[in-house]
């Protein structure tokens, strides 16, 4: 069996689900402003739940959700704030704890579509920036398309830091996984073989469509005769729509137990995966049931 690290959850959701203050369009960015002390519980929920990677809280430091306004005013502060809190909750820990600087997509959500590189290169630069001296690794997060994966893999060329580059998913099952872009996973893992990259993750897609993305990814590597830690953490959503606009109304969830969850995560595991955790609606309560089956399987 291959050694399973073990991430965090959904942050934005989990901030709402333990009262911070949340409200569209400013989503997670929001308790970075007015409560940073909601956003260390959050990580800390995760953490004693035994999450060996937490994310920074700074997936909402974007105009998207800030607006341009305040962006050009705080965004780089905001986002080195939330690495900093981040650092702050992994360094109190008995065990070790490390911390992933999060760049996420400049436009929103989902919507490839909405890509300009020029501008989002500008944007993840100075997330880039401002969270830099207080994370161990890089995780691009929500990545729609190959286009956006190669400009984010130009900004993080300048780090020697371990990169991992998490792709959103169609939640369409089928027995070819496509990006949000409708790219094939077959084709994106071709283009990561040509880089630096440490690994590859799927995220905020919903759980049924993360297996073959893996399978895929795999046997792409396997072929090209290549290392790179594939990993995911998959969302409780019910599936996303390609017209989806993410600051106009809130995604509707569907109730998913730990176990349910935990069942998705053995098959992830088993088809290659190495890295499992949550995104968007999986609460400490999943990544619990995911540490503590990665621990019996390490005893047995």
């Amino acid at each position: 069996m291959t050694d399973i690290t073990i991430l965090d959850g959904g942050m934005g959701r989990e901030l709402k689900r333990i009262g911070a203050p949340f409200s569209q369009p400013l989503w997670s960015a929001q308790a970075l402003i007015e409560s940073p002390a909601h956003v260390k519980q959050a990580h800390q929920g995760f953490v004693d739940a035994g999450a060996q990677i937490i994310t920074a809280n700074s997936y909402a430091c974007v105009p998207f959700h800030l607006g341009e306004a305040l962006y050009q005013e705080r965004g780089f502060e905001l986002a080195k704030r939330a690495a900093e809190l981040a650092k702050e909750v992994a360094n109190n820990h008995s065990s070790s704890v490390l911390v992933a600087g999060s760049i996420p997509p400049a436009f929103g959500s989902y919507r490839p579509d909405l890509f300009a590189e020029k501008e989002a290169e500008k944007i993840s630069q100075t997330l880039f920036d401002a969270q830099d001296d207080n994370v161990d690794l890089w995780l691009a997060e929500t990545v729609a398309s190959i286009a956006e994966f190669t400009m984010i893999s130009k900004v993080l060329s300048a780090t020697d830091k371990p990169c991992h580059y998490s792709f959103t998913l169609q939640d369409d099952v089928s027995d070819s996984a496509k990006l949000r872009s409708g790219e094939l996973v077959t084709d994106m893992a071709l283009k990561v073989c040509e880089t630096g990259a440490t690994g590859i993750l799927f995220n905020c897609s919903i759980p049924e469509v993360m297996e073959q993305a893996v399978i895929d990814a795999k046997a792409v590597f396997k072929a090209k005769g290549v290392h790179k830690s594939i990993g995911v953490f998959a969302n409780s959503f019910t599936p996303i729509s390609t017209s989806h606009e993410a600051n106009d109304t809130m995604q509707s969830t569907r109730e998913l137990t730990a176990n349910e969850y935990l069942a998705f995560a053995k098959r992830w595991v088993s088809a290659g995966a190495s890295m499992v955790g949550g995104c968007c609606g999986i609460q400490p309560v999943h990544i619990k049931a995911l540490a503590e089956w990665r621990d019996s399987i390490e005893k047995s």
